[in-house]
């Protein structure tokens, strides 16, 4: 059965219950199974797009993207929901990649779009403004000519996403993830929300990634509860809506809770409807938790990547305060494991590979069977990002396999370094990276922001660290910059950093 099915039963069950909330709106389940059944017809009798066919997505969060997820279940079509953050070059590798069929794009992307156009003849572009520019088709008129009487063509095994990689080390990779992915993701955002059709979902992330989609927007939309949409991020309106609109469940990652706490109105801002904040981060500072543990909102935390959905280990609402800074237990249902070097399980304690399998984990990488067989080893998703499980089989994340710093033959973590000096007085980030040198082969240099009239100096970030970690882990620099450079989800890019470095030293 595809996804969409489940989307006409909550309709037929509930079908005045809010499905989602956009820019003052209500979206009801019954107005949102109608809405799917029409994008499906306008998909499969005015574009010709038929089980396989790629449908790509360029815009910030509108609940048309959903629209066009589940219509693509119900075809057995596959969405392709692009970084509204890229360059027109990036797209243009992007969507021929995949060979998409159709490009459906907010309007103040089409100038954006003609920059690679005639380079895609084999793409029909698709505009949701009311009137299409010259050589685009509308998506109003196409829905309008449909009969929403599409008949579905999906199952459970079809590929349904295909979500891109950052392409950090070369090209980006398609992760395929079929409707049973999604179906097995949403069980195990259930399970570790406790997530129920009367839950209320705040979403402000981005939904070309996998966080912001499928931790707890499909899985609200699959259990039939309500889903507050953002178009992007503002920590104001989501302290609005947080006291509107009364969510129940948020995902934030930790640049968007700095920016939450530190606006002046959340200390005023009545949060007592949230029962639960999930962040979606291998390291969430401790001081960002303890502001909203301060009012009485467990944060946990949850691991994962594009290929695996992206749930693969948890923290649930009752270890939340008990276990701040892990990433919890293996998902309900799925498998993880910490591996060695010479291919052996680790014990607790000691550092090794993260490896995922389950029903959520992708399927392969499109048209990349090398890169699967690398990824993949006997079923098991071999993540690169290096953790510790302890004697309760509690997950840490330590960092990426690439980034950890090798200096005079000693392995250092930037998360213990970063941990350590973002509670130093006056430090409001830090990301800790190597940087080459000729004679231990690599240093750990500290690249820090400020707070606002800070007078913090490199002096006192490695003061406060003598005596905590061994001499060699000292980072032998402090570098002050004015930002990060960051991905969708928030998480530093260290190979960035890395460039930023050798670049401040010419």
């Amino acid at each position: 059965m595809d996804l969409a099915r489940l989307i006409d039963r909550h309709a037929e069950f509930r079908g005045r219950h809010t499905a989602i909330h956009f820019e003052n709106q209500d979206i009801s389940y019954a107005e949102f199974a109608r809405r799917i059944g029409q994008a499906a017809a306008a998909l499969h009798d005015g574009l010709k797009v038929k089980r396989g066919d790629r449908v790509a997505f360029l815009g910030v969060n509108d609940p048309e993207l959903l629209v066009l997820l589940f219509a693509c279940a119900r075809l057995g079509a596959i969405l392709v929901p692009l970084n509204f953050r890229l360059a027109a070059p990036e797209h243009r590798y992007v969507v021929n990649d995949c060979d998409a069929r159709v490009l459906v794009a907010q309007d103040h992307f089409h100038a954006h779009c003609e920059q690679f156009r005639a380079d895609l003849p084999g793409t029909r572009f698709v505009s949701l403004a009311p009137e299409a520019p010259a050589g685009w088709e509308c998506w109003g008129g196409l829905l309008a000519a449909a009969d929403p009487g599409c008949d579905g063509y999906g199952r459970g095994d079809d590929a349904l996403l295909v979500v891109y990689t950052s392409g950090t080390t070369g090209f980006p990779k398609g992760a395929v993830l079929t409707q049973d992915s999604l179906r097995w993701n949403a069980f195990n955002s259930w399970h570790m929300h406790d997530m129920t059709g009367e839950d209320r979902v705040l979403t402000n992330l981005p939904m070309f990634h996998v966080g912001g989609l499928n931790i707890q927007t499909t899985p609200a939309l699959l259990a039939g509860a309500a889903v507050t949409l953002h178009a992007r991020f503002d920590p104001g309106r989501w302290l609005v809506d947080v006291a509107r609109r009364r969510p129940t469940l948020s995902l934030m990652v930790p640049a968007t809770m700095k920016a939450v706490v530190e606006h002046p109105d959340f200390v005023r801002t009545d949060l007592s409807s949230l029962r639960f904040l999930q962040s979606g981060s291998s390291m969430v500072p401790d001081a960002l938790v303890r502001a909203f543990h301060a009012r009485g909102i467990p944060v946990g935390q949850v691991y994962g990547s594009s290929e695996t959905c992206p749930i693969a280990s948890y923290t649930r609402r009752e270890q939340a305060l008990a276990r701040v800074g892990s990433a919890g237990l293996p998902a309900l249902h799925g498998e993880l494991r910490v591996v060695k070097g010479n291919g052996q399980e680790a014990a607790p304690g000691e550092v090794g590979e993260i490896q995922v399998r389950g029903p959520q984990v992708m399927r392969e990488y499109w048209n990349r069977p090398d890169a699967t067989r690398e990824a993949m080893a006997d079923g098991w998703f071999r993540s690169g990002d290096l953790g510790t499980r302890d004697a309760d089989g509690f997950l840490r994340v330590v960092g990426r396999a690439k980034d950890v710093i090798i200096s005079g033959g000693e392995n250092i973590y930037p998360p213990e370094l970063e941990m350590l000096i973002a509670a130093v007085p006056g430090v409001a980030e830090v990301a800790v990276a190597g940087q080459d040198d000729p004679q231990w082969g690599e240093i750990p240099v500290a690249l820090v922001i400020r707070n606002r009239d800070s007078d913090c100096d490199a002096d006192r970030i490695l003061a406060a660290l003598e005596g905590r970690v061994a001499r060699y882990k000292l980072p032998r620099r402090v570098l002050f910059v004015q930002d990060l450079p960051r991905n969708a989800m928030g998480k530093v890019q260290k190979f960035a950093l890395r460039k930023l470095l050798e670049d401040s030293r010419t």
